[in-house]
């Protein structure tokens, strides 16, 4: 019976350690999943103008002629964004490098957004997300290849093949440091 009392004490230090972050950082990341319905529907609160003042900046869109057009759709493509940015920091699979073409193309799309001499937004995108498929795509190729390969030579699951894999950093910046 000591020894369940010992575990459970064991289990209290560690939560009160590092899972009371972990705890926190997944609180906020489900809040704002949560909430993302509301967070997309905040270009109605901006004016149906051409110019739009505001105490801390001002805005004219040229190329749109109304800056309501011009929130809805970086809303279109910010809140997509930060769900593949969630999504690839908190992927357990041994693929979720392939998210980076899908965030690279997000990015360059809200960048076009914002260039007013460029004519229609997603025309050429492929173009410039060829240089980090080129990078990407190989390298899956390869992590599967040996994935395969070790799973015809051993008898381990595929499940613990993605666990070797793995590669876990322990703070969010060594997170972040992983990845480039």
């Amino acid at each position: 019976m000591s020894s369940i009392k010992q575990r459970f004490k064991n289990l209290k230090v560690k939560f009160q350690g590092t899972e009371k972050s972990v705890i926190i950082v997944g609180s906020i990341i489900a809040t704002f999943i949560a909430t993302s319905p509301y967070l997309f529907y905040l270009y109605e609160s901006v004016p149906d103008t051409k110019v739009w003042e505001t105490f801390l900046f001002t805005y004219e869109s040229i190329q749109y002629e109304d800056v309501n057009v011009v929130m809805w759709l970086l809303t279109g493509k910010l809140i997509p964004l930060i769900f593949l940015i969630i999504w690839f920091f908190t992927c357990r699979h041994w693929w979720y490098h392939t998210l980076l073409v899908p965030i690279a193309m997000y990015i360059y799309q809200i960048f076009g957004l914002f260039n007013d001499d460029q004519g229609y937004l997603d025309e050429v995108q492929l173009l410039y997300l060829v240089p980090i498929m080129a990078i990407v795509v190989p390298s899956i190729y390869l992590i599967r290849a040996k994935m395969f390969d070790k799973l015809n030579t051993a008898n381990k699951s595929l499940q613990e093949l993605e666990d070797e894999f793995m590669l876990k950093p322990t703070s969010f910046w060594g997170k972040i440091k992983q990845y480039f």
